[in-house]
């Protein structure tokens, strides 16, 4: 499984990739607390979709090890 992450506008957006018949998740996080989250076909669906919705710049993503 892969995990990405990058902060936009006081926000962390986090990418958790599930099984491949899943997809993947993209979470919203203020204040600690997570205030969003959808269910992608990709990691690449999911970084588009941040883009699209919230203006997270999609260079703007660091790959991070798994937790």
């Amino acid at each position: 499984m892969k995990f990405y992450e990058t902060t936009f506008q006081d926000k962390l957006f986090r990418i958790e990739e599930d099984k491949l018949d899943v997809g993947a998740y993209l979470y919203v996080y203020e204040d600690s607390k997570c205030i969003y989250d959808y269910l992608q076909d990709s990691i690449k669906d999911c970084m588009e979709f941040a883009f699209e919705d919230f203006g997270v710049p999609i260079n703007s993503w660091s790959e991070i090890a798994s937790q």
